[in-house]
C-alpha cells in the first residue's frame, strides 16, 4: 500500500520505550491511548484508510512504523483497492486481511493473493516496487496493512524478498490467536525479521479475559478491530485506537467487556533505536537519500525494478485513473529532520 501523504511531520526518528505524559493507568501498567486519522487513498470515491503510525504522539512501536486499519468497504461503492506500481526502500511490508483478497506483484518476480488468515511479507532494502489490487471476487475489504522499519545493517540488501506464512490457531480460554511475526502463546512465525518483534491477530469471546505473557523487554500496541468494550490493563481502548503500553511489563491484561466477540492486532518489539526519516514510501536516514530515491523512481531507475503483468482496475498496466505506476509526489521545502518519539515517564 502506498502512502499518500507526503507531510515532512511524518519524518521521524524514535526513541522511548514508555508511554508518554498522557498516559492512562487503571490499575496497572500505563496505557497511552493512540487515536486514528482518516486518510483517502485515491480520488473522491477513494477506500479510506485510518491511519495510527506514524503520529506526531508516537512515531514507532518497536520497528513498526506504519499502521493503516481499512474496511470493512462494500467493494461496489469504494471500487476497492487499485494501487499502481509503487517503491518502497528500508522496509519491510506485512499484509493482514480480515476479509477480501488482494493481488500482489512485485519487482522481484512474486506474485500472490493475500487471503484472510494468511501473511505476506515483503522486504524492500535497498529498493522494491510492487502493485496492489483487490480481486474481481472480492466483496468487502478489511484489513492492515503495516510496515516495519529495517536496521542499518539489513537496509542495504539488494535482494527483493517476498513470504508467505499461514499461522496455525492457538486456542486459549475464551479466545484464539494467530501468530504472524515473532513468538507468542508458545506460536512462532518463521518470516524473516531483523529486530526482535511479535504481531498477532487476536480474538476474544464476550466477557473473555487474557492475561497475556509478554517480553519485558519490547513495547506494545494493541488495535481494536471489532468491539467497543476492549481494556488493556483496565484502560479502555477505543475501536480504531491503538492502546500502547511501553517496556517492562512481563504480562499484558486484554479483557473484552462486551457481549460481542472481539479482533484485535497485537504489535510489538524492541524499541527502535536507529533515526529513521520516513517520506511517501521511502524510509531512509536523512534528506539527500530521499531526494535520490525520489529522483531514481522518477526517471525509471534500476534501484526499483519492473512490476511485469500488473492489471488494474482500468485494464492491463492501467489502475482505474489511467496510471501505469504512481509518481512521487514533490519534496517539502523544507530539510526533514528526525523527529523523536516523547521521552520516557516513571510507569506507575
Amino acid at each position: 500500500m502506498t502512502n499518500p501523504e507526503a507531510d515532512p511531520d511524518t519524518h521521524v526518528c524514535v526513541d522511548g520505550g514508555l508511554p508518554g505524559p498522557r498516559a492512562e493507568c487503571a490499575d496497572g501498567v500505563p496505557v497511552e491511548i493512540i487515536t486514528a486519522r482518516a486518510v483517502p487513498l485515491g480520488g473522491p470515491r477513494a477506500m479510506n484508510v485510518r491511519r495510527t503510525l506514524p503520529q506526531r504522539q508516537r512515531s514507532l512501536i518497536g520497528a513498526w512504523c506504519f499502521v493503516d486499519h481499512y474496511g470493512p468497504d462494500d467493494v461496489a461503492a469504494t471500487r476497492g483497492m487499485d494501487v499502481a506500481p509503487h517503491p518502497h526502500t528500508g522496509l519491510q511490508t506485512v499484509s493482514w486481511l480480515f476479509e477480501g483478497a488482494i493481488a500482489h506483484i512485485d519487482s522481484g518476480g512474486n506474485s500472490a493473493d493475500v487471503l484472510p488468515g494468511e501473511m505476506n511479507l515483503m522486504t524492500a532494502g535497498a529498493g522494491i516496487c510492487h502493485s496492489e489490487t483487490s480481486t474481481a471476487d472480492t466483496g468487502r475489504l478489511h484489513g492492515v496493512q503495516l510496515w516495519v522499519a529495517l536496521p542499518e545493517e539489513a537496509r542495504h540488501s539488494p535482494e527483493r524478498g517476498f513470504e508467505h506464512f499461514v499461522p496455525e490457531p492457538v486456542e486459549f480460554a475464551g479466545g484464539s490467536a494467530l501468530v504472524f511475526v515473532g513468538s507468542l502463546l508458545g506460536s512462532r512465525s518463521p518470516v524473516s525479521m531483523y529486530t526482535p518483534l511479535v504481531g498477532a491477530e487476536l480474538r476474544l469471546a464476550p466477557g473473555a479475559e487474557l492475561a497475556l505473557p509478554v517480553d519485558p523487554g519490547f513495547e506494545h500496541g494493541l488495535l481494536v478491530d471489532t468491539g467497543g468494550s476492549v481494556t488493556l490493563e483496565g484502560v479502555h481502548v477505543p475501536k480504531d485506537a491503538v492502546g500502547y503500553t511501553g517496556v517492562g511489563a512481563r504480562a499484558l491484561r486484554i479483557a473484552n467487556e462486551g457481549t460481542e466477540p472481539v479482533r484485535l492486532v497485537l504489535l510489538g518489539g524492541a524499541p527502535f533505536g536507529e533515526e529513521v526519516v520516513m517520506w511517501w514510501n521511502f524510509l531512509a536516514r536523512s534528506t539527500e537519500e530521499i531526494s535520490r530515491y525520489r529522483e531514481e523512481w522518477q526517471r525509471h531507475g534500476e534501484r526499483f525494478g519492473r512490476v511485469e503483468g500488473y492489471v488494474g482496475h482500468g485494464g492491463p498496466g492501467r489502475n482505474r485513473e489511467g496510471m501505469e505506476r504512481i509518481p512521487a509526489p514533490e519534496l517539502p521545502q523544507v530539510r526533514m529532520r528526525p523527529r523523536k518519539n516523547p521521552p520516557p515517564h516513571a510507569q506507575g
